[in-house]
Order: C-alpha cells, then structure tokens, then sequence
C-alpha cells in the first residue's frame, strides 16, 4: 500500500538539535495508541455473532490484517500537548468489509497525522464473517460476483455505520479529556471505509455532523445518497484513474453532488496510483489532504 517517503532533514548535532530530535521522539512516544471498546459487552445487533476475531499475513501485501471483528474499538493516537491543535479524525479503513490494515495503513496515517496535531481514532468496525485463516482470498473471491457480495455485507455495513455513529458520540463526550475541540472532528474513510464517511456525509444527525470528510478510493453502492444537507461539510476526494477496483466514477459522482448543491468540495485524481493510491505522485494525497485542512483552519492551534 502507499507509503509516506518523508526524508529526514540531514544536519549537525548540535544543542538545539538535540531538543528537535527529543520534542520528535517525544511526539512520537506521545502519539502511541489508546484502545477504547465502543460497547459494554456484546455490540448491539450482532448478540449472537460467535466467532473470534483473528489476525494474519495471508495477503499480497505481507502485512498483518484483522478480521472477524466483533467488537469494535477505537484505536487512539494523540499528538503531543505541544502541539495538539484541537482538530480530530476518525479513520475508517479499507478491507471490503471483511479485513482492515489496521497496522499499515492505520498506523502510517495516525503517525503522520499526529505530526500536525491532530488527534487521530481509527474506527477498528464490526467485520463480515470469514470462514477460514484466509479472509483477504475469501473478499477477492466474493467480489467476483458482485451481486452475492452486496448481499453479505449489507447487515454489515449497517452495523459498521452504527459503530462509526457511536464512535463520534464517544468522542464528543470525552472532547475536553482528549483535548479536541467539538466542532472540529472530522472524518476520513479509505475505501470500504470511504463509504461509511460518505455515508456519514450524506445522512449525519445534529449530534453526528462532522467537521469535515475525506473519502479516498470509495465504491458509493452501499452509500444512502439523500439530498444533500444544507450545513453539509466540506468534503476532501482522491482516487486513481488506474483504479481496477474501483471505478472513479464513483469519486466524479460523490463531487458533483457536492458541487451540484454549491457545497465545498475538492477532488484529486491521479494518473495512475491504483486502489490504495500508491507510489508518486499518487500518494501525495497525504499532503493535498493536510493543505486543504489548513486552508480550512483546522490545522490552527485551538487551544
């Protein structure tokens, strides 16, 4: 998946240097995750949902997936009080609702996020059941029919949403331990994570509006599109035109919408980047994304 080339700045120990690399390391060590459960006991709607979550490397990418969740967290990375500027995210990642990249993508993205203090919750949602120890084989394999793959997932994505809806009461609640300002918490998605932010986006309550919403590589077919909100947030787009999971069409249509009801919108599309947007200069998206959170002022110190 994509990876954040961030070269380090090359110059002479010094004192002063000495106190950057420390505020780096502690910001670092600051930023570790905090597991939160969403739920006392079993996750309302799944009661009898008697698998066990498990873990694996069984994919193309080599890396550790999770799936078969049941009872989902959030996963917490605050930035250093130094320079925590009130803004938050909630990031839901990719997996066709079967696995999530939790400690790739996830964990990537909370460490460059945290860098610009921002408090940063992966959403770890409830997952659709997996038969064997190869989950990711089993989604690339259910995909293939596409009628049969909505099918499954559709109880899925709604309790997923529900985790997601949860997930920002949470936070609005412990805003002031967290140190996050109550209007400035937003929501990114990643793929099938895309559609639940997209989902959030189109259907939030008084209690559920975000900030703002990022959705990156996002099939909208299992997206409740309502007419949209007057007081809807800005929304941040990416995709990749190589996308052969995806079709950009999907990311085109989300950004008219938006443009469509004279609400603010920004779309990328690359070149090439593929599902994931990787590789240059696809996943600059990072930074387009950073930028145009500035532009917005949710990267000014708040408190």
């Amino acid at each position: 998946m994509f990876e954040f080339n961030i070269q380090p700045f090359l110059f002479p120990v010094t004192k002063a240097s000495m106190v950057i690399i420390f505020l780096h390391v502690f910001t670092f060590t600051n930023a570790q995750q905090q597991v939160i459960p969403l739920y006392k006991g079993t996750s309302p709607g799944s009661e009898n949902w008697n698998w066990t979550e498990g873990e694996t490397y069984k994919n193309p990418l080599n890396i550790k997936i999770v799936y078969n969740v049941t009872q989902p967290t959030l996963i917490a990375y605050l930035p250093n009080p130094a320079i925590a500027n009130g803004s938050a995210v909630i990031i839901c990642l990719g997996g066709g609702f079967h696995v999530l990249l939790i400690d790739s993508i996830g964990t990537k993205l909370a460490t460059e996020l945290t860098k610009r203090g921002i408090a940063v919750f992966i959403l770890k949602y409830r997952l659709a059941q997996s038969f064997t120890d190869d989950p990711w084989k089993e989604v690339t394999n259910l995909m293939k029919d596409s009628l049969k793959f909505i099918q499954k997932i559709a109880p899925v994505v709604k309790l997923a949403g529900d985790d997601l809806n949860v997930s920002f009461s949470y936070i609005l609640q412990h805003a002031d331990e967290f140190k996050v300002d109550r209007k400035r918490i937003g929501v990114m998605g990643l793929s099938a994570g895309g559609a639940l932010a997209a989902n959030l986006a189109y259907n939030y309550t008084p209690e559920t509006r975000p900030a703002f919403v990022a959705a990156l590589y996002t099939r909208t077919s299992s997206v409740k599109r309502t007419s949209i909100p007057q007081d809807a947030p800005p929304l941040f787009i990416a995709a990749a035109m190589d996308d052969s999971t995806t079709s950009i069409s999907n990311s085109v249509s989300l950004y008219n919408d938006w443009m469509n009801s004279n609400h603010s919108a920004e779309l990328h599309l690359y070149t090439k980047g593929g599902h994931g947007l990787r590789g240059f200069p696809a996943e600059s998206w990072i930074i387009r994304f950073e930028e145009w959170l500035d532009v917005l002022g949710f990267l000014k110190p708040k408190y």
